[in-house]
């Protein structure tokens, strides 16, 4: 599994830490380490079980080891725990250097006129850019209805037919938390580019090395605004409540 390698790659940026706080919003998850770094990961709603929850993991998870935590991402039960270890990994990844996306195109990509590009897990300012510049996108997104308000969506059964014939795919980190992403990659055997974006994505670049993911574009979080980002989550803020603290990365993988 990809999760396996890059929780490995992860170890030696989460030993010695602990959980500082911890939050749990509508929409995104937030961690910070005893060092001050911040993570934040997707909370994927659609996948939760209906009902009062009670999870009593999160009762007390400050103060608990940070690999302990980051560990979930292998052995969590449900999307929360998974969310958590996503948030952590992502917390730790901090300490990486990453260079920023400097570049002069969407994550650094060349695009051609007859390309047919997948995304999984829609992110609508992305899907607009590219939309313009290649012959196909298709857009798979499990948490949003085929209503006909976004004519790209395509319905979830149709992966396994699109994706081994496009171009280039781009991969919410978030398929991590629902445990989609290995089978999501052995979809894209043919694909030139794929690319893990988004601000869930563990930006930990030699645990992807020998896997189809050709690069990252994730974020890191602004220090000394970890005050603006909780408040922001604790009130169903989503990314677009926190962009402002937001630093893009980019990094190539192999």
């Amino acid at each position: 599994m990809l999760m396996d390698k890059v929780l490995q790659a992860a170890q030696p940026f989460l030993k010695d830490r602990v959980i500082k706080d911890f939050l749990i919003g509508l929409t995104l998850i937030a961690c910070e380490l005893d060092n001050g770094d911040v993570g934040v990961a997707y909370v994927l709603r659609e996948e939760l079980a209906r009902g009062c929850l009670r999870i009593p993991l999160f009762q007390d998870i400050v103060g608990r080891p940070a690999a302990e935590v980051a560990g979930l991402i292998l052995n969590g039960t449900d999307v929360l725990q998974r969310g958590a270890a996503i948030s952590v990994l992502t917390a730790a990844a901090q300490q990486v250097d990453i260079p920023m996306d400097n570049s002069s195109s969407l994550f650094g990509l060349s695009f051609q006129p007859e390309d047919r590009v997948a995304m999984i897990g829609l992110v609508s300012p992305v899907a607009r850019i590219i939309s313009r510049d290649v012959k196909n996108l298709f857009i798979f997104d499990k948490g949003l209805p085929l209503d006909g308000v976004n004519p790209l969506l395509s319905p979830m059964e149709m992966q396994a037919e699109i994706l081994p014939a496009c171009d280039i795919v781009l991969i919410s980190g978030s398929a991590a938390i629902n445990n989609s992403i290995d089978s999501l990659l052995a979809l894209c055997g043919q694909a030139r580019e794929v690319v893990l974006m988004g601000p869930s994505t563990p930006m930990f670049p030699e645990g992807y090395r020998d896997s189809r993911i050709t690069r990252l574009a994730g974020s890191f979080w602004a220090r000394g605004h970890k005050k603006e980002i909780f408040k922001a989550i604790s009130l169903a803020g989503g990314h677009g409540m926190i962009e402002e603290y937001m630093l893009k990365k980019m990094v190539l993988v192999g």
